[in-house]
């Protein structure tokens, strides 16, 4: 199943927290699908970024779906308090969640769109017991923990496979994919597969984020007008 539209998903961890909701609104100028929400808790990565607090900020401010990507340690605690401050999305780490469906189970119960993410050093094949049940599943392409990471060219044969594995079996779920993704590459991940684009330093790290979305989604159409 080949979706027909590409989503860029700016990543507000690489955002200015100064003037956040000036940055949404070039996000939404510039045809943003989605924003993508970094949870991190200093533990399952080593960084510290936002909460829940912050999630519940964006809901106000935007009518975009939020992406709410939790690398924290047992994120079953915190799918209630994430839907309730306006998720839209939540992904969870396959290898931060020992009992994964019912974490997926969940988020969907809530009326939210569940995901499964992977680390770089994490195969497809750990999530066969999952993935006819997941919405979208959501590749790293770095280390997580930090913005501004180069992108790990290995991630590219994930979302093949992943792309197989859903035409084989007839499964509906969407590939993501986060780390290091910009207009120099734009083009490939789409080839590969990948559906939505989280670019965090490729947009608000430009002169105009407005513009930066729209010339990825120019690559990424053009990518998957070519693939079709």
């Amino acid at each position: 199943m080949i979706h027909s539209s590409i989503e860029i998903a700016p990543s507000i961890l690489a955002a200015n927290f100064a003037s956040l909701g000036e940055e949404v609104r070039a996000a939404e100028r510039g045809g943003a699908g989605l924003l993508h929400v970094d949870v991190m808790d200093g533990h399952f990565v080593p960084n510290i970024s936002i909460g829940v607090p912050v999630v519940a900020a964006l809901r106000k401010t935007t009518h975009l779906p939020l992406d709410v990507h939790l690398m924290i340690e047992h994120p079953d605690r915190y799918i209630g308090a994430f839907a309730d401050a306006g998720a839209d999305m939540i992904s969870v780490h396959q290898e931060a969640a020992p009992h994964l469906e019912r974490v997926l189970a969940s988020i969907r119960e809530r009326g939210l769109r569940a995901g499964v993410a992977l680390n770089p050093a994490t195969p497809v094949s750990t999530l066969s017991e999952v993935l006819a049940a997941v919405d979208f599943v959501l590749v790293m392409s770095v280390n997580p923990g930090f913005g501004g990471q180069k992108f790990l060219a290995g991630s590219l044969v994930k979302l093949r496979q992943l792309a197989e594995l859903r035409a084989r079996n007839g499964w509906r779920y969407r590939i993501e994919i986060d780390g290091g993704i910009g207009p120099e590459n734009a083009a490939e991940v789409v080839q590969a597969g990948a559906e939505i684009l989280v670019a965090g330093t490729a947009v608000f790290g430009a002169p105009d984020a407005a513009d930066a979305i729209r010339n990825l989604k120019n690559i990424s159409r053009g990518a998957l007008a070519q693939k079709v």
